[in-house]
């Protein structure tokens, strides 16, 4: 199985479409909540969201659902990364809620050699995530630093560092 792409397998206009998708639970959103110490009663209180909101209930923080399609996105995209360089945008289009799942896919907008080492190139991608029926939830764009195959040959092939097993 593949991890990653080396910098002449990514093509412009070449879209990924990333597999499993995942359904965001309460509990997931909690805890990321929690743990990024991001406290707002719109994330964590089901009667502040109930009584107070638009929405009507809890919405799922949005950074979860940007951390989660960037996690998607890696096997198809970063796997392979020397560096994530920049995230030049990054929206949220629409709310997501406890049940909801998320689907992503990636596309290849530009490609650009290194102009200061041959052995890697700069890779523009958009990535956009989507709920079960189809609705974009969030959208952004980074720009990652992948090698050239000459690049990972010479550091082990595809799986670098990987031991042999022995008795």
């Amino acid at each position: 199985m593949q991890f990653g792409r080396y910098f002449e397998e990514f093509e412009v206009g070449d879209v990924y479409k990333h597999w499993p998708g995942k359904t965001v639970t309460e509990y997931d959103d909690h805890l990321f909540c929690l743990l990024t110490m991001n406290h707002h009663p719109l994330h964590m209180d089901a009667h502040y969201a109930g009584e107070t909101t638009d929405f009507g209930k809890n919405v799922v923080v949005g950074n979860y659902i940007y951390s989660l399609l960037l996690g998607m996105s890696v096997p198809d995209v970063s796997g392979k990364a020397i560096a994530n360089l920049e995230v030049s945008s990054l929206k949220h289009v629409k709310p997501t809620f406890h049940g909801d799942t998320i689907y992503g896919e990636t596309e290849v907008l530009e490609k650009t050699p290194s102009k200061s080492k041959d052995d890697r190139g700069v890779v523009h991608v958009e990535t956009r995530g989507y709920k079960q029926d189809g609705t974009i939830v969030c959208t952004f764009r980074r720009k990652v630093m992948v090698p050239k195959r000459s690049y990972g040959e010479s550091r082990g092939g595809e799986q670098p560092g990987r031991p042999v097993p022995h008795e």
